[in-house]
């Protein structure tokens, strides 16, 4: 299914994945306990992110799926 909002959808999903990515290396070589503290909180706002993208592309698809059908009865 080729659909414009879908792709946004991806692509910002692909973008937190690659930001996760980048602040797990930085957990990893971090020391100070304070900047690690700072990290996991934005990874944590960062996966509900990725959470709520996912319900998103989830009721996207569906409703884009029903209207597929809808159009395929007619």
């Amino acid at each position: 299914m080729d659909d414009p909002y879908l792709d946004e959808l991806k692509n910002d999903f692909r973008d937190y994945s690659v930001e996760l990515k980048k602040l797990k290396q930085k957990l990893l070589k971090s020391n100070s306990t304070l900047e690690q503290s700072r990290i996991v909180k934005k990874m944590d706002l960062i996966s509900t992110k990725m959470e709520n993208n996912q319900k998103q592309a989830t009721k996207v698809t569906k409703s884009r799926l029903k209207g597929m059908k809808k159009n395929q009865k007619k």
